[in-house]
């Protein structure tokens, strides 16, 4: 008899090892998609008898693949689990006709008994017998030593890219305290925005990292007071680029942190740089940090200027919606503006 099969459908290389490691030992066979072209591959080799999907994949609506899964005849039936960091994906999750919903992070155990019954129910796959099943304890220790790993692993990319980050900050032009400042704004708007982004963990490394480019730009550039010449200019542009390809082979920013990285200077109109995208091909959060960063960088003292006023910062985000900013994310920005006006007070006063 055909033994079950499961397709779990993350972009988180580690978690599906985990949880592959914990099915197999329970009899399953597992097919693992990293995003949507290798899940609709898969489905289209073979049918799973369940399938666990991660709302926050990058580069679709994780909720609109799943309504397209249940509006498929080929999928409809299958069992869905949705996964998140967040409820109310979850709750839209269900809404949408995922059977089941658990939250990141979840125990493989939790997962696989969430999962047997919902195929059991759905009358796919062969449900095994008693001979086949792994003792508790030593698959909570395979688990256990699965999950330690994981952690450590996650740990050392942390510490790589804190290393980064204080070898940034040691250039002392003022980026420690404007990473800080920025990354609690575009936090809070993103939050308002899309929520969902905040899934990612990469997001949060990519705002505070935005300009570790500007490690490879020279002094003389960096903190020169005055305006910039076009070569000048040129070349300060260049830590977009740099900056992404530094934290390419970083599995913890490889994710939505490294198109902020690479596209916070991008423009609704097509005129930023370094790739010229327009509306929608930017990177959502690269289209919310930009934002903020603006925010900040006109409140903010910097060499060759000084700040202008909270307000007039304000209106001048206002003026340039639809032109150098996302239309959607400045009415998400005039809806939050109070939030950011008390972040930027705090900062003051610390």
């Amino acid at each position: 008899m055909r033994p079950r099969r499961l397709l779990v459908v993350d972009d988180d290389r580690l978690l599906c090892e985990l949880v592959r490691t914990t099915f197999e030992l329970e009899g399953y066979e597992v097919d693992s998609a990293y995003d949507v072209i290798e899940a609709e591959r898969s489905l289209a080799e073979s049918r799973p008898d369940a399938i666990l999907l991660d709302i926050g994949l990058p580069g679709i609506d994780g909720i609109f693949y799943l309504e397209r899964l249940r509006e498929t005849p080929q999928t409809s039936k299958i069992p869905i689990v949705a996964i998140s960091g967040s409820d109310e994906a979850g709750r839209a999750a269900r809404a949408a006709g995922a059977e089941a919903f658990l939250r990141k992070p979840f125990s493989p155990l939790e997962l696989l008994a969430l999962i047997t019954p919902l195929i059991r129910e759905a009358g796919f796959g062969t449900m095994g017998t008693g001979s086949d099943v792994v003792d508790a304890a030593n698959l909570n220790r395979l688990i256990e030593i699965g999950r330690r790993q994981h952690q450590l692993l996650n740990e050392a990319y942390a510490q790589t890219v804190a290393v980064l980050a204080s070898a940034l900050e040691s250039r002392d032009f003022g980026t420690s305290r404007h990473s800080r400042r920025v990354t609690s704004y575009a936090t809070r708007l993103t939050l308002e925005v899309a929520p969902r982004l905040l899934d990612d963990p990469s997001l949060e490394w990519g705002f505070l990292l935005h300009d570790v480019g500007k490690i490879a730009i020279p002094d003389g550039i960096l903190l020169k007071p005055g305006r910039l010449t076009p070569p000048e200019r040129r070349r300060m542009q260049e830590h977009a680029e740099l900056g992404e390809r530094l934290l390419a082979h970083v599995p913890l920013l490889n994710q939505e942190g490294a198109r902020v990285i690479r596209s916070h200077h991008e423009r609704w109109d097509g005129n930023g740089y370094p790739d010229r995208l327009s509306e929608e091909s930017i990177p959502l959060g690269a289209r919310i940090f930009a934002v903020v960063d603006a925010l900040d960088a006109m409140t903010d003292m910097r060499p060759y200027r000084t700040p202008v006023s909270w307000d007039a910062a304000v209106e001048e985000i206002l003026r340039c919606r639809g032109g150098h900013f996302d239309p959607d994310v400045v009415d998400g920005f005039e809806a939050c503006e109070p939030d950011l006006y008390s972040l930027h007070m705090q900062e003051l006063a610390a």
